[in-house]
C-alpha cells in the first residue's frame, strides 16, 4: 500500500468532504498527507503534479508512482478504497 496526497484551498467548497476521506483514512492507518494550496509549499507540490483544481487526491504506490487520481471531483470513500487496497487480501 502506498499512500494519498490531498489537496485543498481554504475557499473550496468541495474540499471539506475530501479532507473527511482522508481523516477517515487515517484512523484506518493509512498515510495520508494534506496539501494546502493556499501555500507555497502546497502550491509545490501541486505542480509537480499538475494539479490544477481542488480538491484533489492522488494515490501513490510504494515508489511514489501515480496510481490514479481525483482532480476538481470528490470520490466515496470506497472508491478510494478500492483502489488504495487493490492487490491486498
Amino acid at each position: 500500500m502506498g499512500l494519498i496526497k490531498i489537496f485543498t484551498k481554504a475557499k473550496c467548497p468541495r474540499c471539506p468532504a475530501v479532507k473527511e476521506i482522508g481523516t477517515e483514512l487515517k484512523k484506518e492507518g493509512v498515510p495520508v498527507l494534506n496539501y494546502d494550496l493556499d501555500t507555497i509549499d502546497g502550491l509545490a507540490e501541486a505542480s509537480f503534479y499538475s494539479i490544477l483544481s481542488t480538491p484533489s487526491i492522488v494515490i501513490e504506490d510504494e515508489e511514489e508512482r501515480e496510481v490514479i487520481s481525483w482532480r476538481g471531483v470528490v470520490p466515496t470513500l470506497q472508491e478510494v478504497k478500492r483502489h488504495l487496497f487493490r492487490g491486498i487480501p
